[in-house]
């Protein structure tokens, strides 16, 4: 992950203006679409720059509390330094290690971060421990898995950061333990979700 991280810190300050999603209203949208509770508890996995934290904030609530964490140190100082208003901390952190234990989290969203993540079983495995039974995972982009994947194939770094078929998803998530599986990949955005069921 060493080449990832290094990656990301060194486009840390163009990214907002280069790279990240400028359109509030398609950021707006698929939060609405995610249907996080008030009150909720959100694990943010690769947070980045923040793009997309205001407007988890806004479904979270005055009541809910929501864990930033990203592995390149630089993309979070620069969130930190927009001072959202909400109840944000902020975690550097590989998402193969999540330095935190216990089952704590009603939501893990991973926006625009999923296809980075080079061992996607062992990333899976690792959110499913620290998500409450019956608590869901999210993994959405505001681009189609085409688009995505277009755009990281010319971008020499990244070219093997690739965002699964359904089919292969389907399997990932299956195989570490996932439940109801839903895979939306439309024109314009990307939103898979499924559950950590009960126990046996």
């Amino acid at each position: 992950m060493g080449v990832i991280r290094t990656y990301f810190n060194d486009r840390a300050t163009i990214w907002d203006e280069a790279v990240a999603e400028k359109d509030a209203a398609k950021l707006e949208r698929m939060a609405e679409r995610l249907n996080i509770e008030s009150g909720s508890m959100v694990l943010d996995v690769g947070t980045g720059t923040g793009v997309f934290l205001p407007f988890l904030l806004n479904k979270t609530g005055a009541g809910g509390r929501i864990v930033a964490m990203d592995l390149a140190g630089e993309m979070l100082r620069k969130a930190g330094a927009k001072g959202f208003d909400g109840n944000v901390d902020y975690l550097e952190a590989d998402v193969t290690n999540i330095p935190l234990r216990g089952e704590l989290f009603d939501v893990i969203v991973c926006y625009s971060s999923f296809p980075h993540f080079q061992d996607k079983l062992r990333v899976l495995t690792e959110m499913k421990q620290v998500l409450k039974v019956g608590g869901r995972l999210l993994i959405c982009h505001t681009s189609s898995r085409a688009q995505i994947n277009q755009i990281h194939a010319q971008i020499p770094v990244v070219r093997h950061d690739i965002l699964p078929d359904g089919e292969e998803m389907q399997k990932l998530l299956s195989a570490t333990g996932f439940a109801g599986v839903n895979i939306e990949d439309n024109r314009d955005s990307y939103l898979a979700s499924a559950r950590k069921p009960l126990p046996g």
